[in-house]
């Protein structure tokens, strides 16, 4: 008698699929990384420490030698302007900060396992900017604490301003993603960090941000006021009422309509992202 044996080959477990799978594993991850985050406050302290001395430098520093038209050489009135520039700029930062932690699962082969188990192709990378969001956040309310003490005042109803800080979180998470690419597309790290932030100086000083834009030259005006961080700002400072009176608005349409403009480019930006960031975890190797 003879026997015959077939032999199967292992295949990779399959994820579930549907949109529910997806809610489910990129909650998980979220989880992990929040854990994770906890396990290592001085992650969390060091990114505090980076936006309040912004606060306090450029509000007693500079504050009373930059002309904001409408508030004069007020280092109240700048103060105001100032803020919802800070704001974005530490959400914008924080994208180092996704684009290492990604690097550092790569790095130790943690991208190779999750994509062994039978998830969400997304969930991994969705989970990390959820998790990403929910620091800055924390980081906004703190940092929101500090500008008051300084001075920092809004002059609208309650409604408007958080609905600033929601156009602050959804720039974030939008930037979260370009970290996330970053994070995939390097080997190490330290290189993430260096390329997350490299690129991040420019774009955040080419802007309305520190100062009004009409006081650079013609040229950078207007890659300023195109810039989707200055569409943020704008929009800020009028959801919070920090716009001098008299301040002269740009004729560009981003500045004149300065919500659409940053909600326009925030999910342009998760889309485009996205979407590369995870067609590159489907074939990044440690």
């Amino acid at each position: 008698m003879s026997a015959v044996s077939t032999t199967g080959r292992l295949a990779a477990p399959q994820p579930a699929g549907g949109i529910g799978q997806s809610v489910r594993d990129s909650l998980v991850v979220a989880k992990r990384n929040l854990i994770r985050m906890t396990r290592i406050p001085e992650m969390v302290l060091f990114g505090l420490i980076q936006p309040v001395m912004f606060v306090v430098l450029f509000s007693y520093v500079f504050g009373g030698s930059i002309n904001v038209p409408g508030a004069g050489l007020s280092s109240s009135g700048y103060r105001e302007f100032l803020m919802a520039g800070i704001f974005a700029q530490t959400v914008t930062f924080a994208t180092a900060g996704a684009g290492a932690g990604i690097a550092d699962d790569m790095h130790k082969g943690l991208i190779d396992r999750f994509r062994s188990l039978p998830m969400a192709r997304g969930a991994v990378l969705t989970g990390r900017t959820l998790a990403d969001l929910v620091q800055t956040a924390l980081t906004l309310v703190v940092l929101a604490v500090v500008a008051i003490l300084v001075g920092w005042r809004t002059h609208e109803n309650f409604g408007k301003v958080l609905a600033g800080f929601g156009l602050l979180l959804l720039l974030g998470y939008a930037f979260s993603w370009i970290g996330a690419l970053i994070g995939l597309s390097v080997r190490t790290p330290e290189a993430a960090t260096s390329g997350g932030l490299i690129w991040l100086f420019p774009l955040t000083f080419i802007s309305n941000a520190f100062v009004p834009a009409e006081n650079m030259p013609s040229f950078l005006q207007t890659i300023a006021n195109w810039n989707p961080f200055s569409a943020t700002v704008q929009a800020c400072r009028e959801l919070f009422g920090n716009l001098p009176p008299n301040y002269p608005v740009p004729n560009d349409w981003p500045m004149q309509h300065p919500v659409w403009a940053s909600l326009i480019w925030s999910v342009l930006i998760i889309v485009v992202f996205r979407t590369l960031a995870v067609r590159k975890y489907r074939s990044a190797t440690a």
